[in-house]
């Protein structure tokens, strides 16, 4: 279960990515509460915030890929981390000193997004030249591990936090202090032990070039599709936990806490799970996502709060199948040079839905109440799963047609 861990390059990067992790949802927590806090309870204006997280990554995501095969990826993820650090202190300084308003933490909610836009196909990308292709799978579900272990300490210790500071201010400053231990741990590597890819010369046509890669492959487009239909309502499922915590349950800021640690720890035990297997297969991707579309509506429909928090374990477990299982699928089937921008594609649609998911959902919830809200996120999320194979099935005849007129055109020239 934690063979990636005896690699020295490894044991680094997951160290450093639990404390910066803790911060992140530490902030993302801190975040959500002070929008409602800002806006009196406002479930529109935090599904805004949350879809300028992640607009970014929609319109500018692929080009991140890109330069993920054209520069070193280390490099990158150096810049990257410390720019996010900068933006959190800086955060941490207007709520602390009362200056905050809900439009600048739409500006950071953005300028987070595009950072991420080069930061996450990047670590994607660099965690196989840390642990090579047979540990791939492993260290994928571990990473999964580390981040939701922080998502089961981070929000928790954000609501106790919050309380007992009185005030969100000094969780961003907290954060901004995280990301120390990630920049240390990039800068301690043994850059003669990764097996870094040659980087690709800046040419013409690149992003199109990695489009068709992935158009033409199934076994690429198959999770890809499918991850992006899951998670086009499921990126807003913290905004969701925030909503049915307060407003239906009238649970406080610890409350919220311990509810977004409680989906948190389905997902920490389905990424262990997940780290036993030695390759994720197509029926674990797609009894996962109805799995946690079920769990979803079950949730919603919840009449109990701790009915409610109880649901939240097995819709983690079933989320965290669904992204690891894809993940590690998507990268065992990429090659080397391509790496990057099929990364970038999956980061796409991993996160790109956001920007139309969360807003309608808030939109939902406003008009017909949380529950509302988080069941037709459950509903939609059965429906993309069908969607996902009819058009892998259509998409795949499509780009065989296409190839076989190229080779017939090629012969009788």
């Amino acid at each position: 279960m934690f063979r990636s861990l005896r690699i020295h390059n490894y044991r680094l990067f997951a160290a450093g990515g639990v404390v910066s992790n803790v911060g992140t949802w530490m902030q993302r927590t801190a975040q959500d509460w002070l929008v409602l806090d800002l806006t009196n309870g406002n479930a529109t204006a935090l599904g805004v915030t949350v879809a300028l997280q992640f607009l970014p990554l929609m319109l500018f995501g692929l080009w991140g890929g890109v330069l993920a095969d054209r520069y070193p990826k280390r490099r990158l993820l150096l810049v990257a981390q410390s720019l996010m650090g900068l933006l959190a202190l800086t955060m941490g300084v207007l709520t602390v000193t009362g200056s905050a308003q809900v439009w600048q933490v739409y500006v950071m909610a953005f300028s987070v997004g595009l950072l991420a836009c080069v930061e996450v196909p990047t670590r994607q990308a660099f965690v196989v030249e840390i642990v090579g292709r047979e540990d791939l799978p492993n260290a994928i579900a571990l990473n999964s591990s580390s981040f939701n272990l922080a998502r089961v300490v981070g929000p928790a210790v954000a609501g106790v936090l919050i309380h007992a500071l009185g005030g969100t201010g000094p969780i961003f400053m907290i954060n901004a202090l995280s990301f120390v231990a990630v920049i240390s741990g990039l800068l301690l590597m043994r850059t003669r032990e990764l097996t870094a890819s040659e980087p690709v010369p800046r040419g013409k046509g690149q992003l199109r070039e990695g489009v068709r890669y992935v158009m033409g492959r199934p076994e690429l487009l198959m999770p890809i599709l499918l991850l992006g239909f899951v998670s086009l309502f499921t990126q807003s499922f913290s905004m969701s936990i925030a909503l049915m915590s307060r407003e239906v349950f009238r649970a406080g800021a610890s409350s919220f806490g311990i509810a977004s640690s409680m989906f948190a720890v389905g997902a920490l035990a389905g990424g262990l799970m997940a780290a036993r297997r030695v390759r994720p297969s197509r029926r674990l991707l797609i009894a996962g996502a109805v799995s946690f579309g079920l769990f979803q509506i079950a949730s919603g429909l919840a009449p109990w709060y701790p009915l409610y928090l109880v649901l939240l374990v097995p819709a983690g477990i079933a989320l965290i199948s669904v992204n690891t299982a894809a993940n590690a699928s998507v990268q065992m089937a990429t090659s080397p040079e391509m790496r990057g921008r099929v990364m970038g594609i999956y980061v796409l649609v991993f996160t790109g839905g956001a920007p139309l998911g969360a807003p309608l959902l808030g939109w939902i919830s406003e008009l017909g109440g949380p529950r509302a809200g988080v069941t037709v996120g459950g509903t939609l999320t059965l429906v993309g799963v069908g969607a996902a194979m009819l058009l892998t099935k259509v998409i795949s005849r499509r780009s065989r047609a296409a190839v076989r007129g190229v080779d017939a055109t090629t012969a009788g020239a």
